[in-house]
């Protein structure tokens, strides 16, 4: 979704953009004095790539927000998510901008921040996409029991 529009408010600096349904085809204009941006409870999976953006087109961003998104890996929001996820989403977050000082309204710590400039690029939360064996439609990680038997299942692998 693009927010061009908001290119006549380039002295915006405060912008809330929470429950608005947005996704990963989110762009934002040039906002070179945006210091406060919340993205709460949108539709953002591509953290990197919101990053990146962000970066380009909000040079003084000094506060973020993205809680209630699932590039958001807070414990609170998902049982499959817990504190060492958030912590390595913070680590990578900052790598990426920073100049933060708060993220997800919490203060970012000098420990933080040191821990990113030598960790940050290798602390991308990804996770593998489920895959679907021949399980009758059911997914095994969702306690589905596979009927191929270990000859098919060989001869399947052989063709990879």
């Amino acid at each position: 979704m693009s927010l061009e529009g908001l290119s006549a408010f380039r002295s915006l600096e405060e912008l809330i953009l929470d429950n608005n349904q947005l996704g990963d085809d989110l762009v934002l204009p040039g906002l070179p004095r945006l210091h406060t941006l919340t993205l709460n409870k949108n539709r953002i999976t591509d953290l990197e790539n919101l990053l990146d953006h962000l970066a380009e087109v909000t040079p003084a961003l000094e506060y973020l927000s993205l809680l209630g998104n699932v590039a958001c890996p807070n414990e609170l929001v998902s049982l499959e998510k817990d504190e060492e996820d958030y912590k390595r989403y913070r680590c990578f977050v900052l790598y990426k901008l920073p100049n933060l000082k708060f993220l997800d309204a919490q203060k970012v710590t000098r420990q933080e921040r040191e821990e990113a400039l030598v960790r940050g690029a290798f602390m991308k939360v990804v996770k593998p996409k489920r895959s679907r064996l021949n399980t009758g439609g059911k997914d095994m990680d969702q306690g589905g029991k596979s009927d191929v038997s270990r000859a098919t299942f060989a001869e399947s692998m052989s063709s990879v």
